[in-house]
């Protein structure tokens, strides 16, 4: 039997980017107490906090699953020196657009790789992104129109769908943004033998 490829994190789009990139691979979300963890980090930076999170989930996932490399991930958004979550409804996603609009904010996304609870990597990315100024109309239209993409994103947007015309501007990696540091980790796995080019993603 085979060694195995599993992703510690539920969220489709960073399936969608290790599976596009020719990885084959398990999905099994880890349960972990991620607003505990951050209260215990508070006043880290960003990048701090979104690796450590990563690790945790990742570490939590291989301690069940025995010989299977493990990557765990975490998308961290700051904004005038606070941290954001994910809006519970939609009218807390148009609080958040609304703060966000005319404004930079920028998202660190982290990955790490693990195995048998030891971590073998761990890697961070950040993007600057200018939102631009959005009445309130405008707000309320995105929303009715995005749909559960406000509540499922951190940013209350999806970049690569009716979120872009949020924006005036983007510094920073495409797959960052989305939420995964996804070239470091290609690499990192590769590292140890998992290439999606010559072995099809196998470990």
């Amino acid at each position: 039997m085979s060694a195995r490829l599993i992703l510690a994190s539920g969220s489709p789009i960073r399936r969608n980017l290790l599976e596009g990139a020719g990885l084959s691979l398990e999905v099994e979300p880890a349960n972990v107490d991620e607003r505990a963890l951050e209260s215990e980090l508070k006043g880290k930076s960003p990048a701090h906090l979104a690796q450590s999170l990563a690790v945790a989930k990742a570490v939590h996932v291989s301690k069940t699953n025995p010989d299977a490399w493990v990557i765990g991930a975490d998308q961290v958004l700051d904004h005038d020196g606070g941290v954001l979550h994910k809006a519970p409804s939609g009218e807390a996603a148009a609080r958040k657009l609304q703060r966000l609009q005319s404004s930079v904010h920028h998202l660190t996304s982290a990955a790490a790789l693990v195995k048998n609870g030891q971590t073998l990597w761990t890697g961070h990315d950040r993007a600057a992104l200018t939102m631009r100024p959005l009445s309130a109309e405008t707000i309320e239209a995105y929303l009715a129109k995005a749909g559960d993409a406000a509540t499922q994103s951190v940013g209350a947007y999806r970049l690569e769908e009716l979120g872009a015309a949020l924006f005036e501007r983007i510094d920073g990696d495409y797959f960052t943004i989305l939420g995964l540091p996804l070239l470091p980790l290609l690499a990192a796995l590769r590292d140890q033998g998992i290439d999606p080019i010559v072995s099809g993603g196998q470990p």
